[in-house]
């Protein structure tokens, strides 16, 4: 009978908990609050205390909403799980190989050429005179011996008429005198003094043959006729230019070589200068005729003069070649040691400033790895680099070596693509 009162009295106290919660949330559950207060009074007399059973029923209700954030901090707390990357392949760099070749091992270099005449000459007349034949025109080539200036002939052949009769004249009196001068009728002094003006009638003779002569130009040479420096039928002083001419009996060109180089190159070297000529496609051969021992007076040059083979001009190409046409003149020269000529772009330093170039080392159709290899490197003519150490059957990296690492994975470069 007890235990069932207090199984009762518990239920009437859980009631009353209830209901003042009920009460708490909701205004219009106050009488329903209230019934319940009654039942618990009720139980306090039975020996148990309301307020103790509210506070355990309050702690347990906390635990439940503690246990609630709880789970809901460590909900918040846990990140959220990262969506999986996409794996990224490495990309190899491509690179553009060359093979360097046993060709490569003669030096080159260009120089500028001015086509010269062997000779350049203005010709004029010792005396003076009246200029009357003027027959040629510029631009012309003549021959040796051609026509190119006369003066009025006329005075000239006057002379020699003058000076034949003058010799003939001072002949009679040296025999007259000489003759009397034998048989002991005239002094000896009277025949020397006629054999003297005979002889100075011969030199007369002789000088005015020279003046007809002189009267007349003609071409001393095959010329090619630079310029009529005056005109016709006027009349023209002793030692007057006339006409300019070229002697294109061989042509020539001229080059001026640095002081550099020409210290660096003994006069013994074996240098061989090539011109391609207009009108040709074949390289034509030159020597060096001469060259000025002293430099110029700007640039501390030397000039080269070389020769223009006659058999060696093609047909067509006299005509073009007139003096003061430039031509551009090949000089090539043997390698002093095996040695193989690079690009600038294919010769890198490390931190030490010692040269090296990268060996490509195939491990694929098209893919490799680069290896840093030490080469000594020289310059003849300060244009061009030669390397020695490197082995002539290699495949080394022919631009951008030194944006490259020791055992760097690279592929061969075989053009522009698109990957997908």
């Amino acid at each position: 009978m007890q235990v069932s009162t207090l199984g009762k009295i518990r239920m009437t106290a859980g009631a009353s908990v209830a209901a003042l919660m009920l009460a708490v949330a909701t205004p219009a559950a106050g009488q329903q609050a209230a019934d319940q207060a009654e039942q618990s009074e009720a139980a306090e007399e039975a020996g148990f205390s309301f307020d103790a059973l509210l506070g355990d029923v309050l702690a347990m209700v906390g635990m439940g909403a503690d246990e609630e954030a709880l789970a809901e901090e460590q909900a918040l707390a846990e990140p959220e799980p990262e969506p999986e990357a996409e794996a990224v392949l490495p990309v190899i760099r491509a690179v553009e190989l060359m093979t360097p070749g046993a060709e490569q091992t003669v030096l080159q270099r260009n120089f500028f050429g001015r086509v010269v005449a062997r000779e350049t000459a203005n010709l004029a007349f010792p005396l003076n005179g009246t200029l009357t034949e003027f027959p040629v025109d510029e631009g012309v080539v003549v021959e040796e011996g051609a026509l190119l200036a006369q003066l009025d002939l006329a005075p000239f052949e006057r002379a020699v008429e003058r000076a034949e009769i003058q010799l003939e004249q001072a002949e009679r009196a040296y025999q007259r005198a000489n003759q009397l001068a034998d048989r002991g009728v005239g002094p000896a002094t009277a025949a020397e003094d006629t054999r003297s003006a005979r002889d100075l009638a011969e030199v007369a003779l002789r000088e005015a043959r020279d003046a007809l002569e002189d009267a007349t130009i003609t071409a001393p040479y095959r010329a090619l006729i630079a310029e009529r420096i005056t005109a016709n039928h006027v009349i023209v002083e002793p030692g007057l230019p006339i006409v300019r001419v070229h002697d294109i009996s061989q042509m020539r060109v001229e080059i001026d070589v640095p002081e550099r180089l020409v210290q660096r190159l003994p006069m013994s070297a074996d240098v061989a200068f090539t011109a391609i000529l207009p009108g040709s496609s074949e390289p034509t051969k030159l020597e060096i005729v001469e060259f000025e021992a002293d430099t110029e007076a700007v640039g501390q040059s030397y000039t080269f003069t070389l020769s223009l083979p006659d058999l060696a001009l093609p047909d067509g190409a006299a005509t073009a070649l007139l003096p003061g046409s430039s031509v551009t003149i090949t000089a090539a020269l043997p390698a002093p040691q095996p040695a193989l000529v690079l690009p600038t772009t294919a010769i890198a330093a490390d931190e030490q400033r010692q040269p090296y170039v990268m060996v490509f080392e195939p491990a694929g159709a098209d893919e490799g790895i680069v290896r840093a290899v030490a080469v000594e490197v020289a310059s003849v003519d300060g244009t061009s680099f030669s390397v020695t150490g490197l082995p002539s059957d290699v495949e080394i990296v022919e631009t951008g070596a030194h944006l490259l690492r020791d055992g760097q994975d690279v592929r061969r470069f075989t053009g522009l693509r698109v990957e997908e």
